[in-house]
């Protein structure tokens, strides 16, 4: 069974990633990419459907056969299976962390005969002393006494369906372990001698103080020859050298530093390195609602996630990474702007197809497990102005300028222009009744505006249309203000015509649309307390409790949305009232997990944390909201 969703750690190598729980189990891994087929997806099932799990043998567990094993390899190298017996022993970690400020995890168990540490970690792929390969390795080492441990690794390709064929080959003097399904191959190196029981590969072996064991799984497409041999004491020392120089990068020095540089290296391991995309998380159907339906693959490229990502960078000093998701936009648009689409692969593709994988029970039995989406297809006019809003502040933080950025921003305001009043999915991706969404027509006046501001500081400038997209702007606004906004109750409203609250609504003072000391603003702000609010005190993004199908056309509840309680953190700072503010995203940094990760949303009933995870749409404002904190107390360190 799969842990709790915050049990997770996160480990990876700016290409793919993996989950680790506390009990040493690697339960998620897809390669060679976030979007691949899971190698281990056990966090979508059970242990039958892959996972790679160290930890201390129990001491009264079964020791290891010595005679035959139940299956034993043939001199031809293949296996025979013979009868199955008990699977490894799991117990949790007595404590855990990251090194320092990196991605290499430590987990460290006391037994009643010593103590023992396992050192997990991916090293960072294009690193000249490590390839273009993913790898995942594994250090056991003894601090103290003498512990037995035991490695099980079960693979099993194409999110668990598949069992591979398992084989030994002999090479340069060693024996390495490789399992081989189609086009993938995995190989399990190690100091330690493997053998088989259950379709799995074990090693058992004991630790003593001072000692360290190492293991490598690494992928290499099956066509090719073995990957290298590899020299784990060199990659982790690498590793190390890798995050210690990125994080030294990083220009903020202010208050609450240490939860923003975890968040900025869960942005990083988020970050497709060869193209510079940005996933909104490396899981797939992890559920919003524990045993519902409510379940999505986030492994992919949202362009509002990686804008307001790249808000966060350009911020904290990375610009190289600012750099590259700009490009990876201009490749993934192309000259295509009128069909925008509001996510893309992480190479830029546009066919993001929605099946679901029936084999998998689903995390708690959450069904359907989803690989694809099929928002992709859904019309968001928020997202023109959030694609805008970055480029403009791409520009603005002196990010060298880019002439097809800017052609890009007109031909996106040029198609906005005719098609700004229709109604859509929203931010949220309903897939009920395209509405009109108060939030979309907000950022569509964001696309205008920050276009405008764009023309004006051209000379002489385009007179014509900057009169036109002024007039624009104005009819956007006061349309907004007209029609979504109710001034019995003196909130603005989730769509045209509509009673119910959406804590979206809380961004109208952060993007300029009011300024926060209006009336209407305070009032919204007031109003989404008061109706949208947990016991607990964090924010729903709009009513599903007690509607059949609410307004996003699905059945059952969700928790609350964590970047909605940040986004209300920011609101109160921004009309002064700071200690509420400050007091508010406590709270939300006591709901991070203890290495400092969240997901996307929290489950005020099971008070836990639920959905994709960890998700990039809550570490981002959990950098803005300390960077906002930092500036009204006149702290900020930047």
């Amino acid at each position: 069974m799969a842990a709790r969703i915050e049990d997770y750690a996160l480990i990876g190598d700016m290409q793919t990633a993996a989950l680790v729980s506390r009990d040493g189990a690697i339960d998620w891994l897809c390669l060679p990419r976030f979007d691949s087929p899971a190698v281990f997806a056990g966090l979508l099932g059970t242990d039958e459907h892959g996972f790679w799990r160290i930890g201390p043998a129990e001491p009264h567990s079964e020791p290891a056969p010595v005679a035959q094993a139940p299956y034993s390899f043939a001199d031809s190298g293949e296996f025979r299976v013979l009868p199955p017996t008990a699977t490894a022993p799991a117990q949790p970690a007595t404590r855990r962390r990251y090194r320092g400020d990196s991605l290499i995890l430590e987990q460290e168990w006391d037994t009643p005969r010593g103590t023992v540490r396992v050192t997990d970690f991916m090293p960072p792929r294009g690193l000249p002393e490590h390839g273009a390969v993913p790898q995942i390795i594994r250090i056991v080492e003894g601090l103290s006494g003498s512990v037995r441990m035991r490695s099980a690794v079960r693979m099993r390709f194409s999110y668990g369906r598949i069992v591979p064929w398992v084989h030994r080959i002999e090479q340069d003097d060693v024996t390495r372990t490789v399992a081989v399904a189609g086009p993938d191959s995995v190989w399990l190196d190690g100091d330690s001698d493997t053998y088989g029981r259950d379709l799995t590969t074990y090693a058992d072996l004991t630790v003593k103080a001072g000692e360290r064991v190492a293991f490598a799984l690494t992928w290499q497409a099956s066509h090719l020859a073995p990957p290298d041999l590899p020299d784990p004491e060199d990659a982790l020392a690498t590793t190390a050298s890798f995050w210690r120089e990125w994080v030294d990068q990083c220009t903020y020095h202010g208050p609450y530093r240490e939860p923003v540089i975890r968040s900025l290296i869960t942005l990083k391991a988020l970050t497709y390195a060869p193209t510079g995309g940005i996933v909104a998380a490396p899981t797939t159907s992890l559920p919003e609602d524990i045993g519902g339906v409510r379940n999505w693959d986030y492994r992919y490229t949202w362009l509002r996630d990686a804008t307001i990502t790249l808000s966060s960078l350009l911020r904290t000093g990375y610009r190289e990474e600012a750099r590259a998701w700009r490009e990876w936009l201009l490749r993934a648009v192309a000259g295509d702007s009128e069909n925008l689409q509001i996510m893309y692969g992480i190479a830029g593709e546009r066919e993001l197809t929605e099946t679901t994988l029936d084999w998998l029970p689903g995390y708690e039995n959450s069904t359907p497990v989803r690989i694809g989406n099929e928002a992709a297809d859904q019309l968001q006019l928020d997202v023109y102005g959030e694609v805008v809003e970055a480029l403009h502040l791409a520009h603005m933080t002196g990010l060298v300028r880019n002439d097809h950025a800017t052609r890009l921003q007109l031909r996106l305001i040029g198609w906005l222009e005719d098609h700004w009043n229709e109604p859509d999915e929203g931010l949220w991706e309903v897939r009920g009744p395209r509405r009109h969404f108060v939030h979309s027509k907000v950022m569509c006046w964001v696309a205008v505006d920050r276009t405008i501001r764009l023309l004006e500081q051209q000379e002489p400038g385009d007179q014509d249309l900057l009169t036109r997209w002024r007039d624009l702007r104005d009819t956007i606004h006061a349309d907004v203000c007209e029609y979504g906004y109710d001034p019995e109750r003196n909130t603005f409203t989730q769509s045209y015509g509509s009673k119910e609250l959406d804590a979206s609504l809380l961004l109208i003072p952060q993007v300029g649309f009011l300024p926060p000391d209006d009336k209407r603003v305070i009032g919204t702000i007031e109003a989404i307390q008061r109706e949208l609010m947990t016991p607990d005190g964090f924010v729903l993004r709009y009513p599903t409790s007690g509607l059949e199908e609410g307004v996003d056309g699905l059945p059952g509840d969700e928790g609350a949305f964590l970047a909605c309680s940040f986004w209300l953190a920011d609101d109160l700072a921004m009309i002064g009232r700071v200690q509420e503010a400050r007091d508010l995203f406590d709270r939300l940094l006591a709901i991070r997990n203890d290495l400092g990760l969240l997901a996307e949303e929290w489950d005020p009933r099971l008070q836990r944390q639920v959905g994709n995870f960890p998700q990039a749409f809550s570490h981002v404002p959990l950098i803005d909201t300390a960077l906002r904190l930092s500036a009204v107390t006149g702290l900020a360190g930047l």
